[in-house]
């Protein structure tokens, strides 16, 4: 698995046994430089592994490009600081993006605002009607529907599919999946911002963006930044193994988003676009 992860030794310790000493796989974190046309635009800490896809999606979810058209090309960069290591070799932390001729690029108070942002992802602006206006696409209208049973099997679906943390048990994940409940993507990171990011990098990088009839699943909670990814994404549905916030709920409903939390088991709650989710025939009847 390469940076994603690395072994270290552990001492293992059981109450009533005596303790051992054994190696143990954990997961890789690194620093990511994303620099846009050769300016530093943002830094997160993230597991190593599908970089052009986060790039990708970061840039979306801030509403600084609309498809993958918008960029003429990523590379790592060489011969920064960052970019080389003691040795001087190539270690891939710095990522320059190319944007298409006509695509304006951040201005400064922008690309200061994201770059003194830490590891808990790289956060957007915390307003409802700054992410309106940076949104192309109007999920409101989107007809799709999906059964509550599809809805609920898709977290058991997440972590069969999740390498890393049955390796580790320490990531985030998320998938993006279509109303039949196929799995079309998994991505991981130890921050769940980035594992967003680098589904909807994916997804841009593929041409499937606006992503009009799918479903994203998130293993955490479902905060405002992740509701904004997927709204800028075209994804009108968002479910979320742990508990929605307060900003998350407002903004999905403003957009006409369905949001369901703690899809665990045989339930979940609806927060927002309920239309969207077919109930059980039993459910339905009370």
């Amino acid at each position: 698995m390469g940076r994603a992860t690395t072994r270290r030794r552990v001492m293992r310790v059981t109450l009533g046994t005596e303790p051992t000493s054994r190696p143990d796989t954990i997961v890789g974190e690194e620093p990511l430089e994303i620099r846009v046309g050769g300016h530093p635009l943002a830094v997160t800490m993230r597991t190593p592994g599908d970089d052009m896809d986060l790039a990708m999606g970061f840039l979306l979810g801030e509403g600084l490009i609309a498809t993958a058209a918008d960029i003429a090309g990523m590379r790592y960069c060489a011969g920064s600081e960052g970019s080389v290591d003691d040795e001087g070799r190539l270690t891939y932390n710095v990522l320059d993006v190319t944007l298409a001729p006509g695509v304006p690029e951040p201005d400064v108070d922008l690309r200061r605002n994201f770059y003194t942002t830490s590891s808990c992802g790289v956060c957007g602006r915390a307003s409802i009607d700054a992410v309106r206006l940076r949104g192309r696409y109007e999920i409101g209208d989107d007809p799709v529907r999906i059964t509550a049973e599809v809805l609920v099997d898709l977290p058991g679906r997440l972590r069969r599919a999740q390498r890393l943390f049955a390796a580790t048990g320490g990531l985030h994940a998320a998938a993006l999946a279509d109303v039949d409940g196929e799995v079309l993507v998994v991505r991981e990171d130890v921050g769940r911002h980035n594992a967003v990011d680098k589904v909807v990098g994916w997804a841009a990088r593929a041409g499937r963006v606006p992503l009009r009839g799918h479903v994203l699943l998130v293993s955490g909670r479902a905060s405002f930044e992740l509701v904004q990814k997927a709204l800028l994404a075209g994804i009108p549905v968002l479910a979320a193994v742990s508990a929605p916030s307060a900003l998350a709920v407002d903004l999905a409903e403003e957009c006409g988003m369905t949001l369901a939390g703690f899809v665990r088991g045989s339930s979940m709650n609806l927060y927002t676009g309920a239309h969207r989710v077919i109930l059980p025939a039993v459910a339905a009847a009370r």
